[in-house]
């Protein structure tokens, strides 16, 4: 008696804690993720960039403009000798120069560069919302899975719980039948191990549920000790929809239209190298503005002001650069040839990871048929197993042994539950569906 009451104060402790608690569905938990989840935060921000790169601002379509402004002042003794020998000295010529520039440049034909710049800088961006994406499908998937591991060990400490329960009664029975004669110390022990046993097992599950809840919570980028309930029942997509994601997968798996713009991009950047083989041609303009005073008394003018617009159009040709862009063309072709090899081998990691995926979904739904199956022999078994236990025609063995066949074949099924539901997660990541179909 004196071994069990620490765990009960324990279990009493954990049950009190667990109330008054607010309820998490999976929908909100999403919502939270997606609002406040480190990695997608800095993700979303990385594809802001890409916008900006994007933007006609960056493209090299709008001109340039610059100007220039600035006042220059000197004073200086000058001596003079002339070549018929007559010679002279001024002291301080003071001499001051203003000027000020606004020019504007502009490319008329660079051969189609700009353009594919252009593009690849589009395709740039499409690419990074891509990767925001598989970011947070990733995450989806990640708090999926803890989230219904969670579920599970909720699921799971309230069947041990109710194993507590039936081995609690039976110790009192036993102590009760011990009073009157009925059955010897050693039952009463044994009843009082299988009691401590069990709760031991219940204290156990209730810290792995405290753990998932802190890797939940920080999934979420919550309070790493906020309390919820959670919403534990658990439906499946219908046969007819998986077979339909899984013959779109192809189409729609985010990573392999990844690779596919990674192709796109490294042909841009091969054709903008391509482009720099051909002379630019450009509009140049400005207006310039100069004024020089200085009061030298030799000087053919003391102040001397201009000021006016020019124009023109300018031809430039880089004909060698000394091999820096033989070598650039060169990396651009190896790095096309790359990005295509990158993406067949993607495809047939894709397809290995689709097939084990869709074959596991398939396979984890049927043994949750079989479990569901040896769950209701065992309930079944235990229950007359009880009865007769009442009546005294079972022993303490026999019925301990069916309590725990039945107390295995619950966890058990619960166990399946979910990693049928996991594995259906995994088979909608994998064919694009996860956002949309998940939950």
């Amino acid at each position: 008696m004196n071994n069990i009451k620490p765990i009960s104060f324990l279990l009493i402790f954990f049950t009190a804690f667990s109330l008054a608690q607010e309820k998490l569905k999976i929908s909100d938990a999403v919502k939270i993720t997606l609002e406040n989840n480190l990695d997608i935060k800095i993700i979303e921000n990385q594809s802001k960039i890409s916008k900006n790169n994007a933007s006609i601002m960056n493209s090299g379509y709008l001109p340039t403009i610059r100007s220039n402004a600035g006042i220059n002042k000197s004073e200086q003794d000058i001596e003079i000798e002339t070549p018929n020998n007559i010679s002279g000295k001024l002291d301080e010529m003071k001499s001051e120069n203003s000027f000020s520039n606004v020019s504007v440049n502009y490319t008329l034909f660079d051969n189609s560069g700009r353009n594919f710049n252009y593009k690849k800088s589009k395709e740039l961006l499409n690419k990074s919302e891509l990767e925001v994406k598989e970011v947070i499908e990733n995450t989806l998937l990640q708090l999926f899975t803890v989230y219904y591991e969670v579920c599970r060990l909720s699921e799971e400490k309230e069947i041990i719980q109710s194993s507590v329960e039936i081995s609690k009664s039976r110790l009192e029975r036993k102590k009760v039948q011990f009073e009157f004669g009925q059955t010897t110390k050693l039952e009463v022990l044994n009843a009082e191990v299988d009691v401590n046993t069990d709760s031991i097992r219940y204290l156990n599950s209730i810290k792995n549920l405290s753990n998932a809840k802190r890797d939940l919570n920080l999934i979420m980028n919550v309070d790493l000790d906020s309390n919820y309930s959670y919403e534990k029942t658990v439906t499946y997509n219908s046969k007819e929809n998986i077979l339909k994601f899984y013959n779109s997968a192809s189409e729609n798996n985010n990573r392999l239209k990844i690779y596919n713009k990674s192709i796109i991009i490294s042909n841009y950047e091969l054709q903008s190298i391509k482009s720099t083989y051909l002379p630019t041609i450009g509009l140049i303009g400005s207006y310039d503005w100069n004024e020089s005073t200085n009061n030298n008394p030799y000087a053919f003018f003391n102040t001397n002001i201009y000021n006016g617009f020019s124009g023109g159009i300018n031809l430039s040709w880089d004909i060698f650069s000394g091999g820096k862009r033989i070598t650039a063309n060169k990396n651009a072709k190896i790095q096309l040839e790359n990005s295509k090899i990158e993406r067949e081998k993607a495809i047939l990691a894709f397809n290995k990871e689709l097939n084990n995926a869709y074959e596991s979904y398939m396979n984890n739904l049927f043994i949750l048929e079989v479990q569901e199956k040896s769950f209701n022999t065992s309930n079944n078994n235990f229950l007359r197993n009880l009865e007769k236990y009442n009546i005294g025609i079972v022993s303490s063995i026999e019925f301990r042994r069916a309590q725990i066949n039945l107390l295995n074949a619950e966890l058990s099924r619960n166990t399946v539950m979910y990693d049928a539901k996991l594995s259906e997660l995994f088979l909608l990541k994998i064919s694009g569906q996860i956002i949309e179909n998940s939950f």
